[in-house]
């Protein structure tokens, strides 16, 4: 799954290596670890034919069963939407530390903690790197358990290794031990050969003490197996990612009473309004507007949003809360655009959302009936055109720390796109995904290194996304993005 529930450019970890790139980078496989851990069950291990000696291995047994009785009754289990992870409590009155791909794309999931007791979760704070949230438990009423974070200073390659979490969101409590095979200090990532797959997302990583000394976000896979080489976020890393959230959103802005979204009338007046600071945010810190409007099944709508100062960013579900389209730069310009027939009846949500994090300003927003869907997606031949910049404030491919930027557009089956990315600073790597998640086609910038393009017939009417990517991990500078329909 390239992404949990309703996301975007992100849509805003995550989630790859492609044909000649499959070979080299594998970045297909690398899109799903980076976002959901996706490696499959991992081979059996052998074991030696020398047996360690019983009084080592009697201890070894004890510090598993140590470790284990100290830090799971503080290991939680989360469900979204879209899929499973795992989690931390962090705080006695309820904050729980996970993976920021593992509730992108939503504000409130459903955590269970060990004992079975299940709390409505709210997500109060989110970074996409590193790729780590915080979730606060709502009613909660007494003393809850914790785990401690240790310091990454002591962490040594060789040490003794256990993680817990809910695998595959099934085997909740599952204990997995190892060892820290390697230090990546560039990327402050810990690498562990203790068994991880899809549901670990977010647990802790934790040393002999019990204490974290990581965040589980991702495995390296060359096919669908675990290959036995996890990935974690170090403890330092999250100490400060924590210390940022509550000095923040945390502690000392709660939140808010949400007032019900707005109504927008179909074939009625423009409505204008603005983005602020006091706005609801998505779970990435972007600002948001929410309103509503009742559909028909088979009516063809086009929603607009035209944006002052903000770039706009436009995303609709349906009335049992999935979204079934967005949309960035399909009005022309900067201004989102989405035209679709409408699947079922009932009242749909819909964000106005800005693309870019923190962003403040006006826009007017508009909906109205249509005759003709397909005419009303193809009035400008430009589906989606981006300047950007690889660099700090992009995403980070865990497996091989090549940066990464990620947009969608709204396209119809049987249209013909062309896609070019251009870049004079680095090496471009480019691939597309279908609506369903489904990778489709890349294009590895070869031979000319300054440019990968490709085109291709849209198979289904959808959201598809397109990666903008360096081909190496030192690949970084401006790039130009376009998705334009050939036919």
């Amino acid at each position: 799954m390239f992404e949990d529930g309703f996301v975007k450019k992100g849509i805003k970890n995550l989630i790859i290596g492609l044909t000649n790139k499959m070979i080299s980078k594998e970045v297909v496989n690398l899109v799903a670890s980076s976002f959901i851990l996706c490696g499959g069950i991992s081979a059996i291990a052998t074991f030696p034919l020398i047996p360690s000696a019983p009084v080592q291995a009697q201890s070894d047994e004890d510090t598993n069963i140590r470790v284990y009785k100290l830090a799971s009754p503080a290991v939680v289990s989360i469900q979204t939407p879209s899929g499973n992870g795992s989690g931390s409590i962090i705080d006695a009155k309820g904050l729980v530390l996970t993976n920021a791909h593992v509730v992108r794309g939503t504000t409130t999931v459903n955590v269970i903690l060990s004992d079975k007791r299940k709390f409505r979760g709210v997500v109060i704070a989110s970074s996409r790197n590193p790729d780590l949230a915080v979730i606060r438990l709502e009613g909660v009423t007494d003393s809850l358990p914790t785990i401690s974070i240790a310091s990454s200073t002591g962490i040594q390659v060789g040490q003794r290794a256990f993680a817990i979490g809910n695998p595959f969101g099934r085997f909740a409590g599952t204990l997995t031990t190892g060892i820290i095979s390697r230090i990546d200090s560039d990327l402050k990532l810990l690498q562990t050969d203790a068994a991880l797959n899809p549901g670990n997302s977010g647990g802790p990583l934790l040393n002999s003490r019990g204490e974290l000394v990581g965040v589980n976000t991702a495995i390296f896979t060359t096919t669908s197996v675990n290959s036995g080489i996890g990935l974690a976020i170090e403890a330092d890393t999250v100490k400060q990612f924590i210390a940022a959230a509550r000095n923040g959103a945390i502690a000392n802005n709660p939140q808010p009473n949400l007032a019900a979204p707005m109504v927008i009338n179909l074939n009625g007046n423009p409505i204008t309004a603005t983005l602020t600071a006091k706005d609801r945010t998505l779970p990435d810190g972007s600002y948001y507007k929410s309103y509503q409007f009742q559909g028909v099944a088979g009516q063809a709508v086009v929603i607009e949003m035209r944006g002052n100062g903000i770039d706009p960013y436009l995303v609709l579900f349906d009335s049992s809360g999935r979204k079934i389209a967005e949309d960035d730069d399909g009005g022309g310009g900067k201004n989102a655009k989405l035209a679709l027939t409408l699947p079922t009846t009932g009242r749909y949500t819909l964000y106005a959302n800005s693309y870019e994090v923190g962003e403040t300003g006006s826009f007017v927003l508009s909906g109205r009936l249509s005759d003709n869907v397909a005419s009303e997606s193809t009035n400008s031949p430009i589906l989606l055109q981006k300047i950007g910049k690889l660099g700090s404030e992009s995403r980070i491919f865990a497996r091989d720390g090549s940066l990464f930027d990620s947009f969608s557009f709204t396209g119809q089956a049987g249209q013909v796109v062309q896609i070019d990315l251009m870049s004079p600073d680095f090496h471009p790597y480019l691939v597309l995904f279908a609506p369903n998640s489904r990778f489709l086609k890349e294009n590895n910038g070869l031979p000319s290194r300054r440019s990968a393009s490709m085109t291709i017939e849209l198979p289904v009417t959808g959201t598809y996304r397109t990666i903008v990517n360096a081909y190496d991990r030192n690949g970084k500078g401006a790039y130009k993005l376009t998705v334009k329909r050939v036919r």
